[in-house]
């Protein structure tokens, strides 16, 4: 008899990350739930399998999707990530990356569901005092996003002792690049993240960059950030989820390729690889920005065998810069 194929329920799967991971997840076979309430997902996002509209922290629709769905993992996407947004309004974090968390656990106890796979960030470390940063670094986060994020990591050890509940926690900073079919991409509104600003900034006439910051403790002065293919990302997710299947116990991995790039080097690059330069300006540190965050893999590699494999940085703006290009609108929802 052939194997009986898995079922994934992707909460915030119709996001940057979730779209990708849904991606990946049935390209080995997976059958997939999208739960998504496309405040910030996008339905032409989600590329196959099922789709359930609704809020993660909603317990009864939650319930109604475990019911419905005989589920072997989740994995938890559906977050908000704005730190300068979580500074003004925390209130909206809380609600949702804790609150919305606490629902979404509560169904999955009440229908027996028991692994979890969890993207965190590593803004639980706040300003690290050790480069790269290991997951026995102490956690101090500087903004209320990873306070949230560290909030829920710690309800979910809860939850494990209480009720069984085996999870992974991954943390990582910034996601990069597009899917190497060309069919996703990353379409944020607002828009924050730092490459495709700097592409809009390079292929837009009307669109100039800020950056935030020209006077911190590195190199060339602007923030250094640790930038990982989301390809490679979402399948450290899928090596998560074997490794829950395979009797692995709760535990937490940092996920990064090691190395940090400024704010001017990924400005540089943008424009070298565009073959434009990108407009940008000066000005204000943001609230909330440690300076240098970079991440240690070295856990994840020697446990879950994961080593990222699109490293190059010009790799990751090659793929964004294509799908910008190829779709000026976004998903065009």
């Amino acid at each position: 008899m052939p194997t009986p194929k898995r079922t994934a329920v992707v909460t915030g799967g119709a996001g940057y990350i979730g779209s990708h991971c849904v991606a990946e997840l049935r390209r080995a076979g997976w059958e997939t739930v999208v739960v998504d309430n496309l405040v910030h997902g996008h339905r032409k996002a989600v590329t196959g399998g099922a789709f359930a509209e609704g809020d993660v922290g909603d317990k009864r629709f939650m319930e109604s999707v475990f019911s419905r769905w005989k589920t072997d993992v989740v994995f938890h996407f559906a977050g908000f990530a704005y730190v300068g947004e979580s500074v003004k309004d925390p209130a909206k974090y809380y609600r949702n990356n804790v609150a919305g968390g606490l629902g979404l656990l509560s169904a999955m106890t009440k229908a027996g569901v028991k692994s979890l796979v969890f993207s965190s960030t590593c803004a639980v470390y706040g300003v690290p005092s050790q480069i790269p940063i290991p997951e026995t670094h102490p956690t101090n986060p500087i903004n209320p996003y990873g306070m949230t994020k560290l909030m829920f990591e710690r309800i979910m050890a809860d939850f494990g002792s209480a009720h069984g509940l085996r999870y992974v926690i991954l943390r990582y900073f910034n996601a990069a690049g597009a899917d190497l079919s060309g069919t996703l991409g990353e379409d944020h509104d607002p828009e924050t993240h730092l490459i495709p600003l700097a592409i809009d900034s390079a292929i837009k006439p009307d669109s100039e960059l800020t950056i935030y910051g020209t006077d911190y403790p590195t190199p060339d002065g602007t923030c250094v950030r640790d930038y990982i293919h989301v390809n490679d990302l979402v399948e450290a997710h899928l090596l998560a989820a074997d490794y829950l299947a395979s009797g692995g116990a709760s535990d937490i991995f940092n996920l990064g390729n090691g190395a940090g790039r400024s704010v001017r080097e990924i400005v540089e690059t943008v424009g070298r690889v565009a073959g434009k330069p990108v407009r940008f300006r000066e000005g204000a540190r943001r609230e909330g920005d440690p300076p240098r965050l970079i991440g240690s893999s070295s856990k994840a590699e020697t446990i879950l065998g994961w080593k990222p494999k699109l490293t190059s940085l010009d790799e990751m703006i090659s793929s964004a810069l294509r799908w910008r290009i190829e779709h000026p609108e976004g998903y065009g929802e």
